[in-house]
């Protein structure tokens, strides 16, 4: 009984394999293979593009990232030298105007010694 169903299960598939061979032209199914081979192989030189550019990169960030993360501890000390110096400035300057209130009178003076921008406050 079993043999006899499997039999009947395979004629039925060939049946409808034979069915389906017919709706769909072999031309049209081997033009459709040739331009999914053609796609395959644009997206494997793709995929090799780009791992070599990946391995690229990577080698020229580990080149770099010592001298960008030396530069930024850099950045960041001379940044704050600055500011202690300015504040060193404006207290001096605040010093002299009590001191001698008539020192820095003149606005175009007080224009010429302070020209700088001032870094403490955000931009």
């Amino acid at each position: 009984m079993e043999e006899f169903e499997k039999g009947q299960t395979k004629a039925a598939s060939e049946e409808i394999s034979r069915e389906v061979k017919t709706l769909i032209d072999s031309h049209d199914l081997d033009s459709l293979k040739q331009l999914q081979l053609l796609i395959l192989g644009r997206l494997q030189d793709s995929n090799a593009v780009l791992s070599h550019f990946n391995d690229y990169s990577e080698h020229c960030f580990a080149e770099v990232s010592a001298d960008f993360s030396r530069n930024t501890r850099l950045f960041k000390t001379m940044k704050a030298d600055l500011d202690y110096i300015f504040q060193k400035l404006r207290s001096m300057k605040a010093k002299i105007l009590s001191t001698y209130p008539d020192a820095l009178q003149d606005e175009a003076t007080i224009q010429a010694l302070d020209h700088r921008p001032d870094l403490e406050i955000p931009q």
